[in-house]
């Protein structure tokens, strides 16, 4: 029975460390787009784009998270700190696969809005990123840390 019992926690973990790798690739991937294209349309250059785009992943990352945490009645002050103490090696790993993969992708950051390339390596790179996020989350959570303490409050 031990064992049926250890097989349900590790499918309820890793159901909630791909629940939070996907709540992190959605904050990613939307200030990821948005910063990329941005800076593409304005002509800026590899450092700020990539500025751009991480600071953006970040804000649409922490406001996933923020945003429900206020709505539920957390104090504003209570549920930054929850939303830091949650996503931020979640978003910090997803951004550095990320970037790191699309700076690797010959041409990739010279590619324009209507390249494929500049959307294919785009897709890839999150994608790849995603994987590589999943086992943080899973380990942050397995320790009471990441999205762990944001269902805590909310009182899952």
């Amino acid at each position: 029975m031990a064992s049926h019992g250890q097989g349900v926690a590790a499918a309820s973990l890793n159901r909630t460390a791909l629940l939070a790798t996907v709540h992190c690739l959605t904050g990613c991937a939307i200030g990821e787009v948005l910063g990329m294209v941005i800076a593409t349309a304005l002509g800026w250059g590899n450092a700020a784009s990539i500025a751009l785009a991480i600071a953006l992943a970040f804000f649409f990352g922490y406001s996933l998270t923020l945003v429900p945490l206020l709505r539920a009645g957390i104090p504003f002050r209570r549920a930054l700190s929850l939303a830091l103490a949650s996503d931020t090696l979640s978003i910090t790993t997803m951004e550095v696969v990320d970037n790191a993969f699309i700076l690797l992708v010959p041409g990739a950051m010279a590619a324009g809005l209507a390249d494929s390339l500049f959307w294919a390596s785009l897709v890839a790179s999150l994608a790849i990123a995603f994987v590589a996020t999943f086992p943080v989350n899973r380990w942050l959570i397995a320790r009471g840390k990441g999205h762990a303490v944001v269902h805590l409050a909310h009182g899952h």
